[in-house]
């Protein structure tokens, strides 16, 4: 239920593992739809002193757009997300141990004295308030601007829901809580009986059990590969 490269991603693990993997990207990432603030968040990145990125999709949709020389610290939510701003060439100073917003918080604590420090957020429109609040609650500032949109696909619900709904698919993977939400948009009760959950981590996991589903499989590790193993175990 991610987005294609997500699924991409976790298509070839499971098949060297032997499953049979239909890909159905419930979701999919456009660009905002008002572009000045990330125009004028990249003309004015000496103002930061830092940059958290929590998705690859950030990393990506916000520097694809800066075209100018990144100097600030960076901190990052997990290692998908590192390797991504690697890839830009940039180093990352903070990386917690495990990948959700708290976690980065403690991580960056730790590293660093946050008061009054500035921190620039760039992230989906629909990302948890938890992170900024938390540094504002330190004395730390912190802007977050919209570097991209999550948008559910209705086609690609449609599509699994009825493969569920069939009894074709033993698993459903879900990697954020957005993957969650689209795909139970439908509000069909015969897919969410004969739904088998996979969840890529305890934010997931959350949104699952707000609509009143269980998910029968969570990932000790909160990432892709944590999410195979977990499917594999």
């Amino acid at each position: 239920m991610s987005p294609k490269f997500q699924a991409i991603s976790l298509k070839k693990p499971l098949e060297a593992l032997g499953a049979e993997v239909v890909e159905t990207p419930v979701i999919r990432i456009e660009p905002p739809e008002d572009l000045e603030p990330i125009v004028q968040a990249t003309t004015r990145l000496d103002e930061y002193d830092w940059i958290i990125f929590t998705s690859v999709n950030g990393v990506h949709s916000f520097l694809d757009k800066a075209q100018v020389t990144v100097r600030n610290r960076i901190a990052a939510i997990g290692p998908a997300t590192a390797e991504a701003l690697e890839s830009h060439g940039l180093h990352v100073s903070v990386l917690p141990k495990r990948f959700v917003a708290e976690s980065l918080f403690d991580a960056l604590e730790k590293f660093t004295d946050i008061k009054g420090q500035r921190f620039l957020l760039p992230r989906a429109d629909i990302a948890r308030e938890t992170l900024p609040n938390m540094l504002q609650s330190a004395g730390a500032i912190a802007n977050v601007i919209v570097a991209y949109r999550t948008v559910t696909s209705p086609q690609e619900v449609l599509r699994a829901n009825a493969l569920v709904r069939s009894g074709k698919v033993d698993a459903v993977t879900f990697t954020s809580g957005s993957t969650v939400r689209s795909f139970f948009s439908e509000h069909d009760a015969i897919v969410r009986e004969r739904c088998v959950p996979a969840s890529i981590g305890p934010i997931t996991s959350k949104a699952l059990r707000e609509i009143q589903v269980e998910p029968i499989i969570e990932a000790k590790y909160y990432s892709i590969a944590g999410l195979v193993d977990a499917i594999h175990e």
